[in-house]
């Protein structure tokens, strides 16, 4: 650290019952009071440096207080000692200048009117020599400097020692030459050291050297993850302690200089997509949840986070929630917000999507689309809500540089929600309908497989026993069988808190995709596994499920034990039993007539199940559907070869009713 002495006299000041004077052989005729200290000095040295003391010498009424010989300097910068080293200026005694003490010498000089105006080379000319030439032009000696201007704020800023403080420190970052040879932390040498700094002046260095243009994106970013560990660590640490007090007792100035600083961060920010991760943005997102920023924030942080959401974590995403309202554990909330943006940026990139936006959280289902389960398992058909229908508009008007999404990026999303799902789905308070709204906001395309939607229906079921009938079958419609890995099926089929109809998708498809495998290790025609989905079940699955269709007009107990018994029977089957008939085409035909009178058995049932729940659908969606509709979608094949499938099972099923 450099220093610079000035004077060559030795010091003579000396202390006698708390009055400071100094030694010489002429009788002191004036005495100052600074901050409770006396000093018995002589006027003629003192008065011909400072102008100040001229004029309180020269008139008593001067602005500040006096009595004879005897002068009072009220709020003096720098206290005591920066008024002893002024005077010992003034008599020519050493004093040592350096980085510490220069801010507060300065602004005494200042106040008591040490300038050239009063006398040649005074003290305020030689300090500012000093600070320029010397000080400013070295990184630790700069930023000592302007971390002493916050003690004397004001006056700093009068007599612009932080503006060029602020200028020189930003000077140094962009010089090439002031870094340092060797640099092995990820963060900018100079980020650990700006970090130290208060947040106005931090703030006021990261405007400056953007500005520039010199420093990269990327390097700006790790210099705001370096300040926002140093400083924001205890504010995200717990819900329940979002921030700590300091000892003054005021928590709410703590939390508001704690926003102020979140706020300036997020500010910072810069527009590059990768100065900085995912994970940072969320977590600055929870500060901004647990301090109660901005809304211009959070929105900020929201869009900045579904920008790359593709490089976030589970735990990222677990913001805690803060509403006083809601009893969940996590804000699901600002979840959805952040898949909509999301959504806007795929929608930006592709001008035709063919996925559907977030859900509004209040919404419900489009009650007049198809939601027979296998119609929702296996055509790929989803609900859209409002918003998902301005996707385009409000696409086309955010920015049209925005990256287009990949199909990498787009499956890792649809990983990271459904893990996200799992966690939020172990809430006994998460609603049904916040749940579905962010299982339905990821495209389709984003799934290539269900098994970890699978995960979070059972999850939510096993947490949630008092579902109703009507609930379970809305929640297991976000389900698509056919994207079940064979794990998942076996699982499922012996899953008993899934309704019996999404039991007999899942074996349908197991054993369809298990058909075509046999079919092609016996060498035997090439069928591919869409095509083995069209097939029939089993003879003994058939009988299993006609059951349910024999003595219609019997009692509902009886029915009912019919019931769990096919259940039981059914779930023996899918713990190993033997699929009994070949899946000939022979056997096809057999059985069209009788597949097609289940079908409309079922369709008939899940009418009448519906129609009990009826008050309640009618309030959410305001529509009702028609048996023909329910038919329909019932017997509707999935997408894959629909006129194949409709040639082989449609007019025969409709010819073996009418017979």
């Amino acid at each position: 650290m450099k220093f610079m002495k000035l004077g060559t006299r030795p010091d003579t000041f000396f202390t006698s019952e708390s009055v400071r004077s100094v030694s010489t052989e002429v009788a002191t005729d004036l005495q100052i009071l600074v901050d409770g200290c006396v000093y018995h000095l002589h006027k003629f040295p003192l008065l011909s440096k400072c102008m100040l003391l001229q004029a309180l010498c020269a008139d008593s009424g001067g602005g500040a207080s006096s009595g004879g010989d005897v002068v009072e300097l009220p709020g003096f910068p720098g206290g005591a000692e920066a008024f002893e080293a002024c005077a010992k200026f003034c008599y020519g005694i050493t004093i040592t200048v350096s980085a510490r003490n220069l801010v507060p010498l300065r602004c005494a000089a200042a106040h008591l009117g040490m300038s050239e105006a009063a006398d040649r080379g005074n003290l305020a000319a030689k300090l500012d020599a000093f600070l320029a030439s010397c000080l400013l032009r070295r990184w630790k000696d700069a930023l000592a400097v302007l971390h002493s201007t916050r003690h004397h704020a004001p006056l700093c800023e009068d007599l612009a020692l932080t503006s060029r403080c602020v200028d020189a420190v930003a000077a140094l970052i962009v010089n090439p030459d002031t870094a340092p040879p060797a640099m092995s932390s990820a963060s900018p040498w100079w980020a650990h050291d700006a970090a130290e700094l208060g947040v106005d002046l931090f703030w006021r260095i990261m405007v400056a050297v953007k500005s520039t243009g010199a420093v990269h994106d990327k390097a700006v970013g790790d210099a705001l993850r370096a300040y926002a560990r140093r400083w924001l660590p205890s504010n995200v640490a717990a819900a329940d302690q979002p921030f700590a007090d300091d000892g003054g007792g005021d928590v709410k100035r703590v939390a508001a200089r704690h926003r102020l600083l979140l706020e300036k961060i997020v500010s910072l920010l810069p527009a590059e997509r990768d100065a900085v991760s995912c994970g940072f943005v969320l977590k600055l997102l929870k500060a901004a949840n647990i301090l109660g920023a901005s809304a211009a924030s959070r929105a900020e942080l929201t869009r900045r986070a579904a920008w790359q959401l593709e490089e976030a974590s589970v735990a990222d995403l677990l913001v805690p929630s803060m509403s006083c309202v809601a009893d969940t554990l996590y804000d699901v909330d600002a979840v959805a917000a952040i898949l909509d943006e999301f959504a806007l940026r795929h929608a930006a990139a592709a001008p035709a999507p063919a996925f559907p936006g977030a859900m509004a959280m209040s919404g419900s289902p489009d009650e007049d689309e198809d939601d027979s389960p296998t119609a929702r398992s296996g055509g790929g058909h989803h609900r859209r809500s409002r918003s998902a229908e301005s996707v385009s508009f409000d696409g086309a008007r955010r920015s049209v540089s925005a990256a287009p999404v990949s199909q990498g990026a787009l499956a890792r999303v649809g990983k990271l929600v459904d893990a996200f799902l799992v966690e939020v789905a172990k809430d006994p308070n998460m609603p049904l309908d916040k749940l579905l709204a962010i299982a339905e906001a990821v495209p389709d395309s984003a799934r290539p497989e269900h098994d970890g939607l699978y995960k979070v229906v059972d999850t939510y079921l096993k947490v949630h026993p008092e579902m109703s009938k009507s609930a379970r079958k809305r929640l297991c419609r976000v389900l698509n069988c056919r994207k079940l890995s064979e794990k998942a099926c076996a699982h499922a089929a012996q899953n008993e808190l899934l309704p019996l109809r999404v039991v007999v998708q899942v074996l349908f498809f197991d054993h369809a995709r298990a058909a075509a495998l046999a079919s092609v290790r016996a060498g035997g025609d090439a069928v591919s596994a869409a095509a083995a989905a069209e097939l029939p079940l089993p003879g003994n699955i058939r009988a299993l499920l006609l059951s349910k269709t024999a003595s219609g007009s019997s009692e509902d107990d009886e029915a009912a034990d019919r019931a769990a018994v096919d259940e039981q029977r059914l779930r023996a089957l899918a713990a190993g039993a033997s699929p009994g008939d070949d899946w000939s085409v022979e056997g096809l035909r057999r059985a069209a007539s009788k597949i097609a009178t289940l079908r409309m058995k079922l369709a008939e049932e899940e009418e009448d199940d519906d129609d009990r729940d009826a008050g309640e659908f009618a309030r959410k969606a305001g529509l009702a559907r028609s048996a023909s509709l329910r038919f329909r979608a019932f017997c509707a094949i999935p997408a894959g070869k629909p006129k194949r499938v409709l040639s082989k099972l449609w007019p025969l099923g409709r010819s073996g009713v009418s017979h």
